[in-house]
């Protein structure tokens, strides 16, 4: 890859197993891989929306909501490889997820940030849930 960053594109585009197992591993995600990629592919075709960037025709990154297309919203797994990270490819994907919500007039759209991330999402106006209302989570431990 040279220094410089060629045009990125963005489309809702839905990668096939192997490129989002890509993505997971340039992550450092652990236990989601395991599914394999025929499973992870359906995962994501099941999505409401898939937005993928890429330079050329190289995939430099993804995210997806999954939604009721009504009143939730959940963005999820937006991933960019470390070596585009920082030059706005994130940016521009979650502007695209969260135009879809707004067109919709979803009513809350949430996530999980990354470890270390949530200074990124605060710009787009996400919150951290207080204490009094703290998020929880529910994760299989027999397959991670």
């Amino acid at each position: 890859m040279s220094k410089d960053l060629q045009p990125v594109t963005y489309g809702e585009y839905i990668p096939t197993g192997e490129e989002f197992i890509t993505l997971v591993e340039s992550a450092g995600w652990h236990g989601v891989t395991e599914k394999g990629s025929e499973q992870l592919e359906k995962a994501l075709r099941q999505s409401w929306l898939v937005v993928s960037s890429f330079e050329e025709d190289r995939l430099v990154g993804m995210g997806r909501v999954i939604s009721d297309g009504i009143f939730q919203a959940f963005i999820c797994d937006l991933i960019i490889l470390p070596e585009y990270q920082g030059k706005g490819i994130g940016t521009g994907i979650l502007n695209k997820l969260l135009k879809k919500c707004k067109e919709q007039d979803i009513l809350m759209v949430q996530l999980f940030a990354a470890a270390h991330k949530s200074e990124f999402y605060k710009k787009f106006g996400f919150e951290e849930r207080p204490d009094t209302a703290p998020g929880m989570r529910w994760v299989s431990r027999d397959s991670v």
